[in-house]
């Protein structure tokens, strides 16, 4: 089967329900001195595994975080990615092509939300967590709307390593539930009577400040 695969009858049908006669008449709006009018320059057709074995040789002529150190920041990070997750990750009840919106198909999302939450409750000794926000941004400003209304203060404490981004979504969310926010510094914070508590993130510099210096 060709790649585009409509007849002549086709084309001339769509031509015909655009209101023009021809093809050339269709981009005379392109000035011909930058039309090509030969065939591209190609070279012959591979097989999967040449056109595998040319790509990747044309990427050992790049260098990536796996060569290089990553000073990005900002949410991108060196991560390590162990082998074994992209065969969880295939199973099927995580694996699902849908959106989680459609509840007859979200099951491989809760699952691996649930898995995670447990993971994360497990390494840090939490009786909860929640991994159920589908954005760091709206997670920051959930916590800041739980830490106000469960502390019954009034301010929240937005550490300075917070994505800029981030902060802007959390003082949108702040501005329709009144919730005071203050951008401090990363140490020497004080939780008192009006400040709820603070609301961290690992750096956009790319450094990891303990969130005990946060609050001496």
């Amino acid at each position: 089967m060709r790649f585009t695969p409509h007849t002549a009858e086709d084309r001339k049908l769509m031509l015909a329900r655009i209101g023009v006669a021809s093809v050339e008449e269709l981009f005379a709006g392109i000035p011909a001195s930058i039309r090509l009018n030969r065939p591209l320059d190609l070279p012959e057709p591979l097989s999967e595994p040449e056109a595998v074995t040319e790509l990747s040789k044309l990427a050992a002529g790049n260098s990536g975080s796996g060569q290089l150190t990553c000073f990005a920041g900002a949410g991108a990070y060196d991560h390590y990615i162990p082998a074994i997750i992209d065969t969880i990750i295939s199973r099927s009840e995580f694996y699902t092509a849908y959106t989680p919106y459609q509840a007859e198909v979200s099951q491989g999302t809760l699952q691996a939300i649930y898995e995670f939450q447990s993971l994360v409750c497990r390494l840090y000794g939490m009786e909860a967590a929640n991994a159920s926000m589908y954005d760091c941004a709206s997670a920051l400003a959930e916590s800041a709307h739980m830490a106000r209304d469960i502390s019954r203060r009034s301010k929240v404490l937005l550490a300075g390593s917070i994505n800029p981004a981030h902060v802007e979504v959390v003082r949108t969310y702040a501005h329709g539930l009144n919730i005071p926010l203050e951008v401090v510094p990363l140490s020497g914070n004080i939780i008192d009577g009006r400040r709820a508590g603070p609301d961290v993130q690992s750096g956009r510099s790319g450094a990891h400040h303990p969130a005990s210096e946060l609050l001496r």
